[in-house]
């Protein structure tokens, strides 16, 4: 049996340019979808794939992001003597009991694969899970769980992968499959007429620890940074790496538009929301 995946990675240091001015004081993890920030979507995700343990590869400007998950005595004060109660059990399950925080600081962000690595000391000799919250995924079993029922299937990492237009290639990290979907070529943002497919790798992966030897040994990439997809490759030479087609629609909130649509169509699935959001969009 595969060891259990008690732990969740969330790299949280980059700057969010994208979105500047909005990300100047506040990290684009805490911009919210309707009502909840990204980093909660991601972490309420986690949790329900089973992470216990939290670990926020993080920088010295993202300190909203530990507040959020730390308890506030004096709103939840002012919300129960104002009889709020619905709104107090929103705010007090921000964290689910039992659940564990853990902040390493990055400091300068040289890139994903260094972030992973960053968080070793913490995550130890343990498959872990790694959830970048820029990849909203909107689905009824969440894309970790489901990366989750392949490791338990096959003993091994496996990757979440989505078909991309083709031309789109040199924006991801792709992956050539074979049947039984274990990788057998994965490329940092290859050129289209180069790329092995057109499947491209969304933010969520479940690794096993043998990556961070792998990625001590990883140079610097594409970009200039040291890339998780180059250490995924040398992991392959060592054990099987599994693509997981999810099911579930992706938004890029790193993205404006995708940011947009993303909470539209999570307003849609609110009952409080839904009718008076169609009938706007109906008149529009």
């Amino acid at each position: 049996m595969p060891k259990p995946v008690r732990t969740a990675v969330f790299p949280v240091a980059g700057r969010g340019t994208r979105f500047l001015p909005a990300t100047k004081a506040v990290p684009k993890e805490m911009l919210p979808v309707v009502d909840k920030p990204l980093i909660q979507y991601a972490v309420e995700e986690a949790v329900a794939a089973g992470a216990t343990r939290l670990v926020f590869i993080t920088h010295s400007s993202k300190g909203a992001i530990e507040s959020h998950f730390d308890g506030h005595d004096e709103l939840e004060g002012a919300l129960a003597d104002s009889g709020k109660q619905d709104i107090l059990a929103a705010v007090q399950g921000i964290l689910p009991d039992g659940v564990s925080c853990d902040y390493v600081l990055q400091g300068d962000p040289l890139g994903l694969g260094h972030a992973v690595l960053c968080a070793r000391e913490v995550v130890g000799d343990e498959p872990f899970y790694v959830h970048l919250p820029d990849d909203l995924i909107l689905s009824d079993q969440g894309c970790l769980s489901q990366l989750n029922d392949h490791y338990q299937a096959t003993g091994g990492s496996c990757v979440a992968v989505e078909e991309i237009p083709p031309e789109k290639t040199s924006s991801y990290g792709v992956a050539a499959v074979g049947s039984d979907y274990r990788i057998s070529e994965i490329v940092e943002k290859p050129q289209p007429d180069v790329a092995p497919s057109n499947l491209g790798v969304v933010g969520r992966y479940l690794l096993t620890p043998a990556i961070f030897t792998m990625l001590e040994k990883t140079g610097q990439g594409s970009g200039g940074e040291i890339q998780l997809t180059d250490g995924i490759a040398s992991l392959m030479d060592e054990e099987a790496v599994y693509a997981t087609a999810f099911k579930g629609t992706r938004y890029d909130c790193g993205d404006k538009l995708g940011y947009i649509m993303a909470n539209i169509d999570f307003a849609l699935e609110r009952d409080d929301l839904a009718e008076g959001l169609r009938a706007h969009l109906a008149a529009l």
